[in-house]
Parts: C-alpha cells; structure tokens; sequence
C-alpha cells in the first residue's frame, strides 16, 4: 500500500510538472510570437511589434534585437563582469540593456538594415562600452577584453567636473558631483542636463541615479550612440549605418563612413586624430573581439581606414578632452 501511495505522489508530481513546463512553453511561445502589426502609408511599410519596437516604424518590420542577441551572447561579451574583483558586481544585466534599448529600436538602434549590420551596430556599441568600463589590463584573466562592464562609475574622480560657463543652461545643484558614470560615461554637468532633457530625468540634482540604475546608464549610452553632439554633423549611429554622406571637408579631414568615425563623435580628440594611440587601439580591439564572439566574424569590419581615427582630424577639440567621453 506504501508503494503504491509512493508510485501515485510521484506519478501526480510529474504531471504538476509536465504542466507547468507546458504552460511556461506556452507562455514564452506567446511572448516569441508576439503579433506584428502592419499598415502601409505612401508606399512604405509600418510595423509596430510591442514592447520591444513600440510605436509604427519601418524599423520595426526588421528583427529586434532580441531576435538575434540572445542572454547567453551578453554573458559571453562581459564574461568577467561579476568577478569579485569587478567593481560593479550585480549591476549590469541583460533585461537592462534590452529594456533600455527596446526605447531606441523603433528610431532604428540595432533595427537598421540586415540582420549583419544590425549585428554589427550592436558589436560596435557595445565595444564602446566594453572597453570604457573595462578593468582588464594586460594579463587579466580571460584576456583584456573580457572585462566589460568592470565599472558603473569613476572609481577616483579629481575634480566635482562643474562647468560654470553653463550656469544659465545647465547649473550645477549644490553637492552635486558629475564625474564620470554610466554604460559609455558622462563627464560634466552640461553633458548631465543633455541627457537628462532627452530622458526626462532631472540628472543635474541627480546625477547619481545613473549608477543606481542599470537600465537607465545604458539609455543614456545608447542616446549618446542615436544623437549628434550638433545638427550640422551626424550621430555615431548614422556614421555607422550608411546615413550619413560626408561632405568635401569631412573627405579633406580623413571622416570617411564607418567605425572610425564613431570614436571620432564620441570622443574626438580625447582618442582621434593623435597616430596610433592605445586608447584608439583599444576599443577598436573590442569591436573586433565582440564580431568574433557575436559569430559575424571581424573580417565584416572592412579594411583599417574605416576601423581607425588615427589621422582623422577631429570634428569637435576641445580643451578638456574628459568632456566628450
């Protein structure tokens, strides 16, 4: 009778779980066959896919992101970022990145083009990312570029990064700090108050909120990525997708489509138009590795003129180079 009672308890444990398996199936088919919707105007074809690609774009009738970036490509690119010996242990996560992108994917982040570009736009992103937050250096375990993500802050800022010039625009709030912080770091608080107008958060009494949360440091970084510094010149997303044609001085002055030019908005003369330098080097390491891990391979990335700012002179010098980063 005992064994009998055994066999029964086991036999209905294993339809509870069979179950909820199909239910959990189910319900993660459901959100994978998330119903697209699709209307035509003047020739041109809208979707709208939901959360992820909100709002009619044409961008949304291409895959999202995560069509094709999967939790485990993530782990895989900042494999090192949980180390004890990181300094942003249990920050940063996948769902953060994706909430924070699923903003920027109807304006064409990650959604723009074929499933290879829109793979690549994600490599080259993220290798900002991964090589401004990195803590791997030179026989780190793993390699130097598997420590992305080490960081959500400037670990020993010298200075509070207070801009006075921008007193009317963008004031500093008392007690404020505005060193470095975030996904691709924001330094100075007229940078703050830019994003945070964009965002509509108020970053310049709170610019801490950026390494309180994860999905808002990578929104502030992909809105880096999606908007020029100014009108007249591209953002680093148009230079990378093919948006953007360059003018006959941008030829003159080495901008030509591509990586390179990335670094060039991002950063200017903090990492461009300097030779040959490590830090330009570095992130351009990244790229490279994260096509590799990404499985597009770093050949795709074409040949080193479009890799490289080196002798790019560069479209915004600044004094402060900390400023642009």
């Amino acid at each position: 009778m005992e064994k009998k009672s055994v066999a029964a308890m086991t036999l209905v444990s294993v339809l509870v779980l069979l179950v909820l398996l199909v239910l959990g199936g189910v319900e993660g088919q459901q959100e994978s066959d998330r119903k697209t919707l699709v209307k035509y105007k003047l020739g041109k074809k809208y979707c709208d896919k939901g959360w992820e690609c909100k709002g009619w774009s044409v961008y949304c009738c291409n895959l999202t992101i995560t069509d094709y970036f999967q939790t485990y490509q993530f782990e895989n690119l900042f494999s090192k970022r949980n180390s004890p010996v990181a300094h942003a242990v249990g920050f940063w996560d996948y769902r953060s990145f994706i909430t924070a992108a699923s903003l920027f994917e109807p304006l064409g982040f990650g959604t723009t083009g074929n499933k290879t570009l829109q793979m690549m736009e994600l490599a080259a992103f993220l290798s900002h990312v991964g090589s401004k937050t990195s803590c791997g250096y030179g026989v780190a375990t793993g390699g130097p570029l598997a420590w992305g993500l080490c960081y959500n802050h400037e670990m020993s800022p010298m200075q509070s990064y207070c801009d006075d010039y921008f007193k009317l625009t963008y004031p500093c709030a008392p007690g404020a700090d505005y060193y470095g912080r975030g996904a691709i770091p924001i330094f100075w608080n007229y940078n703050y108050g830019a994003v945070g107008e964009a965002l509509k958060i108020d970053l310049l009494s709170h610019p801490e909120y950026i390494e309180q949360n994860a999905t808002l440091a990578f929104q502030a970084a992909i809105w880096r990525w999606m908007t020029p510094i100014k009108k007249s010149q591209p953002s680093a997303h148009d230079v990378f997708v093919g948006n953007w044609k360059p003018t006959k001085n941008d030829t003159m002055e080495n901008r030509v489509p591509g990586f390179g030019t990335t670094m060039n908005i991002l950063y200017g003369d903090g990492v461009c138009g300097q030779g040959d330098v490590d830090s330009m080097n570095n992130i351009i390491s990244h790229y490279l590795y994260y096509l590799d891990l990404l499985g597009v391979g770093r050949e795709q990335a074409g040949p080193h003129d479009f890799l490289t700012c080196a002798e790019q002179v560069p479209l915004n010098p600044s004094s402060k180079p900390a400023s642009s980063s």
